[in-house]
């Protein structure tokens, strides 16, 4: 047993650990289907326990979906030499493939034994009952109060696919203030918002 589960189909496991270096029976589309299923059941115990109002829980969820996050999970649970690489992949294991790496595994279970074993590995490794411990890290809110403070412009994000998930381009009237990449757009726009409160001031 790993993971405080027990795959009846190690295939399964063996695959949510396998880069697209090493095979095209790789972590992918285990790695979609987790992200889904992690929204979710993420989304459904704040619901359930969490009396903060929409946007709070909204900051709440996308705190535990990050890629910071999950790659804090991976490195809670050891998986560095789980994962099955290529010999064409060079260097460290990155963040991104650390939160795919959980995201899969997440799915793994569910396609396994079910959403109630997911649901479980997620109450057992997200500590999801620490929330209220959690730095409000809603940059674009606090970037929004920031600029209505000191300043009369048009604040709005230029957000597109890239490569690793998206980039996203912050702007105060037609000036290009700062730019911000994640896995999805909340993330990069986030990224974006923080990196604009650094720059115009020094905060953090």
């Amino acid at each position: 047993m790993y993971l405080n589960y027990n795959f009846k189909n190690k295939k399964l496991f063996d695959r949510a650990l396998t880069h697209s270096s090493k095979s095209s029976q790789n972590y992918e589309r285990l790695e979609f289907l987790g992200d889904s299923i992690l929204d979710f059941l993420v989304g459904e115990y704040f619901y359930n326990n969490c009396s903060e109002n929409e946007g709070k829980l909204t900051v709440l969820r996308s705190h535990y979906v990050s890629e910071n996050y999950l790659a804090q999970v991976f490195d809670k649970l050891n998986l560095y030499d789980k994962v099955i690489l290529g010999k064409s992949y060079q260097g460290d294991i990155s963040k991104a493939i650390k939160a795919d790496v959980v995201e899969a595994i997440i799915a793994a279970i569910y396609l396994d034994g079910g959403l109630t074993n997911s649901k479980k590995f997620i109450e057992n490794y997200f500590e999801l009952n620490n929330y209220k411990n959690i730095i409000d890290d809603n940059y674009k809110s606090k970037l929004q109060e920031l600029l209505q403070q000191n300043f009369k412009c048009k604040l709005s994000y230029q957000t597109l696919p890239s490569e690793s998930g998206f980039i996203s381009y912050f702007y105060m009237d037609e000036d290009k203030i700062s730019f911000g990449e994640g896995k999805s757009k909340i993330e990069a726009e986030q990224e974006a918002a923080k990196n604009a409160i650094s720059k115009l001031f020094l905060k953090f």
